[in-house]
């Protein structure tokens, strides 16, 4: 394998989709907001009519500086989980998911470290700019809290696998993939659009932070008996077989229920609920995982709860559009 590919193959190209999900949420609905605003500012009789030239959040930078900070938060962790896993030996002959680039040899723990490094530095540099963005000279205060909120991503994306005292040994990975997919995510997201809090984003939040925690949980389930032996204690291994289905389950029934308050505390137009569509999907996945007995046989499901988490953002964004 080239250095190229192996570098593509250690990104996990397959995780961006997931990482961004919650970027595409807040954006959407923090757009929304300021859509919102500046039509009460116009004569109502003219206000549809202009707002209808307002900036899509697909023409705004400041969208698209969140999504590539977001993409490089989401790789610094990939290149991390494989460097960690790789020098402690978790990832061996043994294990049942994809190959690692460690682990097979196609990139040696100086050259991860390298790259980790490199990573960190371009992904804090775009999370300035995209600070400076949303807050320009005028608010030290809030900018100095984000940046803050940047350094903290980047320790918790190194620290899951790497270090002595790596969280994702110690049964505490799920809480953090729900605090910085979920709440930081998109509530993050959503602040740097409005500068508020309202509009009961923490509803959105808490559902792609569950949605993006049953995706961990299910590589957790994959990986549960491997991880057992080399002492990386997941929740799925604390859990043991059955209770970690019952686990997975709440994170989807809870994640729909919380997707379905929201929506209806938006008293909207009828459209807000298409994105409810996507839990079809994750519906049939709770069952397939009740039903499993071979761990091998959830990484197709890894996959089905990741791009549904996407199709749900999607769906999100899309929905004013139906009205």
């Amino acid at each position: 394998m080239t250095k190229v590919k192996a570098w593509i193959s250690a990104a996990r190209l397959r995780t961006l989709p997931l990482s961004v999900s919650g970027i595409i949420i807040g954006a959407s609905a923090g757009n929304e907001l300021r859509i919102v605003n500046f039509a009460a500012e116009l004569d109502e009789k003219y206000g549809r009519l202009v707002c209808l030239g307002y900036p899509s959040i697909l023409e705004t930078p400041l969208f698209w500086l969140a999504i590539f900070t977001t993409v490089g938060f989401q790789v610094l962790s990939n290149f991390a989980n494989d460097y960690g896993d790789g020098v402690k030996g978790t990832d061996n002959k043994d294990r049942v998911g994809p190959a690692r680039a460690l682990q097979s040899g196609w990139l040696t723990a100086k050259e991860l470290k390298r790259g980790m490094i490199v990573t960190a530095v371009i992904t804090l540099l775009l999370a300035s700019m995209l600070i400076f963005t949303a807050f320009g000279n005028d608010n030290f205060i809030l900018s100095f809290i984000f940046f803050n909120l940047g350094i903290a991503a980047v320790i918790a994306a190194v620290k899951y696998t790497v270090g002595k005292s790596a969280y994702g040994y110690r049964a505490m990975g799920d809480v953090f993939v729900f605090v910085f997919f979920g709440l930081v995510g998109v509530m993050g997201c959503y602040f740097l659009f409005t500068q508020n809090l309202g509009g009961y984003i923490v509803f959105p939040a808490i559902t792609i932070g569950l949605m993006s925690t049953a995706v961990l949980n299910l590589n957790n389930m994959r990986d549960r008996i491997e991880d057992a032996k080399v002492n990386k204690n997941t929740l799925a291994v604390v859990l043991g077989k059955t209770k970690v289905k019952h686990y997975h389950a709440s994170l989807i029934f809870g994640a729909f229920i919380s997707a379905l308050i929201y929506f209806l505390l938006q008293e909207g137009h009828w459209s807000g609920f298409i994105p409810l569509v996507a839990f079809i999907l994750l519906f049939l996945n709770v069952l397939k995982v009740y039903k499993n007995e071979e761990p091998k046989n959830l990484d197709p499901e890894l996959k089905k709860v990741a791009l549904s988490t996407f199709l749900f953002a999607l769906l999100f964004l899309a929905a004013p559009f139906f009205i």
